[in-house]
């Protein structure tokens, strides 16, 4: 692991100070490394259907591919995010943009509350800077968030709650694209990053993702019956990670950093440039299958 941390660094660090021009055929020896890596994950390959947890499924379209929880945790390490162990993750297969989906069997979240941007926003602000003490720690780049990209807004229709925050970092800006998506016993959160130059057209692609997505038969935010399990926090504390933002034995940004530290994932643009490439890889596994 620490040794994929190296290569990882050194490959941020040689994108940002030197990039290499794009006429340039050969790759680095950190960047090959930052690639055969990749190769090495067990990656599925759309079409096909795939369980998730908070008992959903997921349907990869063509031309995306997947990872299972314990390879999503080794591609967040790779791209210096801290790993959650609870995450899955699908991308297109240029890996120009990443979604990220976990679930929190928290219970049923009640939709009746009205959302303070201004104050969420402070709030988040302020929790952030206490996950970079932990960022420092790992030897990684601090990030910020600097504002709304997308203000938080809830959708009745479909029972989705909504928002995008723009972050800096050391190589540059990211937006994360949250979605919450609640369901009977609990809600799945999905995390679109993304440069912040992709989001207009990632969100759209992130759409037909999400028309693939549903909850199992029974546990959908309308099968909510009296008795169920009910979550303690409403939407305000879903968009600061929901059962985090309400805890206080740790002391509440303690708890509110740590869930933000797991929860940013950055993508520096030199990075997302070279693993474009990496859609020769699937064209070559294609073909090795046949």
């Amino acid at each position: 692991m620490k040794h994929l941390l190296s290569v990882a660094a050194a490959l941020l660090l040689s994108l940002i100070a030197a990039p290499l021009p794009a006429q340039e055929p050969e790759s680095s020896p950190a960047q090959q490394a930052f690639m055969d890596a990749l190769a090495a994950l067990e990656w599925v390959k759309g079409p096909a259907s795939v369980p998730l947890p908070g008992n959903a499924k997921l349907a990869v379209p063509e031309g995306y591919v997947f990872l299972d929880a314990a390879n999503t945790d080794k591609f967040l390490e790779l791209n210096q995010n801290l790993p959650g162990g609870n995450e899955v993750m699908i991308a297109p297969e240029d890996l120009h943009w990443s979604a990220y989906f976990s679930f929190a069997d928290d219970g049923y979240v009640k939709d009746d509350e009205k959302i303070d941007a201004a104050e969420l926003l402070k709030s988040m602000q302020q929790g952030t800077e206490e996950a970079n003490k932990e960022r420092r720690r790992r030897g990684w780049r601090e990030l910020h968030v600097l504002d709304w990209a997308v203000p938080p807004a809830y959708n009745d229709t479909n029972q989705r709650l909504e928002w995008a925050t723009l972050l800096q970092g050391e190589g540059g800006r990211s937006v994360n694209f949250s979605t919450k998506v609640l369901g009977r016993r609990g809600h799945t959160s999905v995390i679109l990053a993304a440069g912040e130059e992709d989001l207009a057209g990632a969100r759209p692609e992130l759409e037909q993702v999400l028309a693939g997505y549903s909850f199992n038969e029974g546990e959908r935010y309308a099968d909510w019956v009296p008795g169920d399990k009910v979550a303690e926090y409403g939407l305000a504390a879903l968009v600061l990670g929901g059962a985090a933002a309400i805890a206080t034995k740790k002391g509440f940004w303690a708890v509110l950093g740590g869930f933000l530290a797991a929860g940013w994932k950055f993508m520096a643009a030199g990075a997302v440039a070279l693993a474009a490439g990496f859609r020769k890889f699937f064209g070559r596994k294609a073909d090795d299958n046949r």
